[in-house]
């Protein structure tokens, strides 16, 4: 399976005073750090391979994960420079550790999905993007996908329009040709490259209909944190 690629760089601004000694992805979820489980699910899924882009706190991070053993992953570590540059230039400056094609993951999303159809689904397309989306109404955050025929026809976190009932799930699939006209330690966010791709008929759609968890809020905390201790409760009883 490809590589993963894990934006796990961010200030967590949103939510401090969490995050003010710990980085976001070693919130406590359910009595382990969140990076625990996140790592642990995309094993069960196939992914042997993950990249992860840290700045802020992350030796905290490398610290904990170490090289990936413990959850049976190759793991190895992008750090920012000494300016932040955003998710699109963190993935960017970890382009020496990818291959043709990989996935993209916010680093603050639990995502219960099959990664190996949706791998699939990318390969068998001539597309260079794929986006996974899910039909939101505006019901968890703002909906920013506008999705026709198994295409994203407009996407956007900015210009938000009514026809837009989507919503990105958070998790794409990129080539790895996209990244060559970006300059190095230039920053510029992922999302803009979804944008562009979309603008140029190079965005396919995935849709997804188990709801994303994540833990950005702390509503989201504690909705991923009931999530995980359900599971833990159905496998006490198997």
């Amino acid at each position: 399976m490809m590589p993963v690629v894990i934006l796990a760089g961010g200030l967590a601004t949103r939510m401090r005073p969490i995050t003010v000694k710990i980085p976001k992805s070693l919130i406590d979820v359910a009595g382990r750090p969140f990076i625990y489980h996140q790592l642990s699910l995309l094993r069960q899924k196939g992914v042997t391979k993950v990249i992860l882009c840290v700045g802020y706190l992350g030796k905290m991070i490398e610290d904990y994960v170490g090289d990936g053993r413990r959850y049976d992953l190759e793991v190895v570590y992008s750090y920012d420079s000494d300016k932040l540059l955003g998710t699109g230039g963190a993935v960017k400056k970890a382009e020496r550790y990818l291959g043709d094609s990989f996935f993209v993951l916010y680093g603050d999303s639990y995502l219960d999905v099959d990664y190996e159809e949706i791998e699939e689904t990318y390969h068998n397309s001539s597309i260079e993007g794929l986006m996974t989306i899910f039909k939101n109404e505006n019901k968890w955050d703002t909906s920013n996908v506008v999705y026709e025929n198994n295409e994203i026809i407009r996407y956007s976190k900015k210009n938000i329009s009514s026809d837009m009932r989507y919503i990105d799930y958070g998790l794409g699939i990129l080539s790895k040709e996209i990244l060559r006209e970006c300059e190095n330690d230039v920053p510029f966010d992922i999302a803009d490259v979804y944008e562009k791709l979309a603008e140029e008929h190079q965005l396919m759609g995935y849709e997804v209909f188990e709801r994303f968890y994540e833990i950005g809020s702390e509503e989201g905390l504690g909705e991923l944190s009931q999530k995980i201790c359900g599971l833990k409760n159905v496998e006490s009883r198997l």
